[in-house]
């Protein structure tokens, strides 16, 4: 019989890469309601208090540490300070991320590897910094930030999308390799979320018309609205929790049906 405290995260220690603000933070704040000690990193300290502080606002206990996710030496001393003051992660969320959009031909192979560099390997070491501990432990949770562009290209985003296809993989991977030891790594691909970074591609124009991209975003997505952080947070718990036991390698597409639809005739 289906038990409902199949949902409940009480007692697990769950580690949100980049989680000081925006989907990340959004996913540590459900984990928190569901009863999850909530670990989180950033790359400067700034953003480490100010992600301190808006957990603190929300009633949330939060331990931050200050990590570059794609320096190996730093992530595996990281984990082990969480796995002593707080506890070995139960819960990894992948969620540190960058984009550059610029169109291939000009974009240099620096900016390629560094956008690989932060989207694909730093998900690739920290995951193989806990997976030792959930080993002893019996049980795991990986869930991987992925995107649409796991899925499809668009101009601008080669390395993105690159470094994106590469993370639905490793999801699979993970799976294939793991899977017997009771961790359980899976994905979440987003659509086009309504975040801080992209309040400027939804403002109105100076007639009151749409911005063209935020028009373009609707028109192709059958829910006709952009996601929320909100959106984002019952796939997340769900994948988190024993609920998703027998769920492995899956990436679960939160984009109100973009990658379903061909879009309306014009």
């Amino acid at each position: 019989m289906f038990n409902t405290d199949s949902f409940s995260l009480k007692g697990k220690t769950a580690f949100i890469t980049g989680a000081s603000y925006g989907i990340g933070f959004a996913i540590a704040t459900a984990f928190a309601k569901y009863g999850a000690k909530i670990v989180f990193n950033d790359i400067k300290p700034e953003l480490v208090e100010k992600g301190l502080a808006a957990y603190k606002e929300q009633g949330i206990t939060a331990y931050g540490y200050v990590c570059d996710v794609t320096d190996e030496a730093q992530v595996a001393e990281t984990v082990a300070k969480i796995e002593k003051e707080v506890g070995t992660v139960d819960i990894l969320v992948n969620n540190a991320g960058i984009i550059k959009r610029i169109p291939m031909i000009e974009m240099s192979a620096a900016e390629f590897r560094q956008v690989i560099d932060v989207d694909l390997n730093a998900p690739f070491i920290v995951s193989k910094a806990v997976i030792p501990g959930m080993i002893k432990n019996g049980h795991g949770k990986i869930i991987n930030i992925c995107s649409m562009m796991s899925e499809l290209g668009r101009e601008t985003v080669s390395a993105y999308a690159a470094a994106k296809g590469g993370l639905k993989m490793l999801t699979r991977n993970i799976c294939s390799e793991y899977g017997h030891a009771n961790i359980q790594c899976n994905g979440i691909g987003p659509g086009y979320i309504e975040t801080p970074q992209t309040a400027p591609l939804r403002e109105r124009q100076a007639d009151g018309s749409r911005h063209p991209f935020d028009a373009f975003i609707v028109a192709k997505t059958p829910a006709e609205r952009w996601g929320t952080t909100e959106d984002l947070m019952g796939p997340a718990v769900f994948l988190a929790s024993d609920a998703s036991n027998f769920v492995n390698g899956h990436v679960l597409y939160v984009d109100g049906g973009i990658l379903a639809y061909i879009g309306k005739q014009p």
